[in-house]
């Protein structure tokens, strides 16, 4: 048996642009993986079996239908024991079925020694999700098309966030209808060379470690319409601001909100705050190797 852990992911920036012929969004991201896991173990069994600390439905459960997907495409006979263990909290727009989903890929293959490399691992989990090869490519990588198409960035400095989640789940296809309704019938389209001169400033700053120009760089077009109908992650934006955070802005579809801080004993002080939700301090990755 052995363990492996798959981490969630922030959206510094992310654009909804078009929707294509296949009924998706082309959208431009740049998503960052922190120091927030869920851990799966895996062992070898006569069929496939999953065990969590979580009820998620079959049918919905990407970890499952990734190890289904894995053994018709590779043709495998034997099963496995995976024992999934939930921190990251679902629908709070930080990843964590997604890269549930690319772990078990990643553990799979392992355990039964199919000697598959990422990208055709990364090109297996985009039929589970869009989100799924970013895992993949991490810790930092600007994802274009339907999120599949990724640019992997090299960045060496850490930076503190305070995670805080209310008591709401988002779903991302409601959070998309949401999107189009505001929009009304034409869809507003940003341009997008200046949203991609935009990721490439707040690239910039995260290699300098130039904190404060993010502030007014960092932008989610999903962040308006899930707020005019949540209004509190607005005030926990702004209350994370009151307890010192350099900037605040919602991760992916929401609802997880997250404060930037200049170090962990300022974000740890901040948590205090927000007591009655769940929170979480934590790091931005400079590396995953260890995980995969």
């Amino acid at each position: 048996m052995f363990t492996l852990k798959a981490p969630a992911k922030i959206n510094w920036s992310l654009y909804v642009l078009n929707k294509r012929a296949d009924g998706y969004h082309n959208i431009l991201s740049l998503m960052h993986c922190i120091g927030l896991y869920d851990t799966l173990a895996f062992e070898q069994a006569d069929s496939i079996e999953l065990v969590s600390d979580m009820d998620i439905p079959e049918e919905q459960n990407l970890v499952l239908k990734a190890a289904g997907m894995l053994r018709n495409y590779a043709g495998v006979k034997e099963g496995a024991r995976i024992a999934l263990k939930k921190d990251i909290p679902s629908g709070a727009g930080l990843g964590g079925g997604s890269s549930d989903a690319a772990c078990a890929l990643t553990g799979l293959n392992r355990l039964w020694g199919l000697g598959l490399g990422n990208n055709e691992l990364s090109s297996i989990g985009s039929r589970l999700g869009s989100d799924v090869p970013f895992f993949f490519h991490c810790p930092l990588a600007v994802a274009e098309g339907r999120g599949e198409a990724l640019t992997p960035l090299a960045v060496d400095n850490p930076y503190t966030l305070l995670l805080v989640k209310p008591a709401v789940s988002i779903s991302t296809q409601w959070a998309y209808g949401k999107i189009k309704a505001s929009r009304g019938a034409a869809e507003e389209l940003t341009k997008s060379v200046n949203n991609i001169n935009n990721i490439q400033f707040i690239y910039g700053a995260l290699k300098a470690g130039n904190i404060f120009s993010l502030k007014s760089l960092i932008h989610n077009d999903f962040e308006n319409a899930v707020t005019e109908e949540y209004p509190v992650i607005g005030s926990l934006k702004e209350n994370l601001l009151e307890c010192g955070a350099v900037l605040s802005a919602m991760s992916g579809s929401g609802s997880v909100v997250f404060g930037l801080f200049e170090d962990r004993g300022k974000a740890l002080s901040a948590s205090g705050h927000f007591s009655l939700y769940f929170n979480r301090v934590v790091e931005t990755l400079t590396t995953v190797t260890s995980q995969r």
